[in-house]
């Protein structure tokens, strides 16, 4: 089941890691754009995404 994200679903379609260039996953807990292959969280600020590697933060798998 997909997250609803706070974007409009066309833009979110368009959306991939500037890093990578790979898919974006919503996470609705931490309000960002998670790009599994990068390991980064992209925030999403006033319904903006900031598609800035330099703004993302680094994750670790919590499974």
């Amino acid at each position: 089941m997909k997250k609803k994200t706070p974007l409009h679903p066309k833009l979110f379609e368009m959306l991939v890691c500037p890093l990578t260039k790979g898919p974006l996953t919503y996470d609705a807990k931490t309000k960002e754009l998670i790009s599994l292959h990068a390991r980064l969280a992209y925030p999403i600020r006033d319904g903006v995404p900031i598609m800035l590697v330099d703004e993302a933060r680094p994750f670790k798998d919590e499974k």
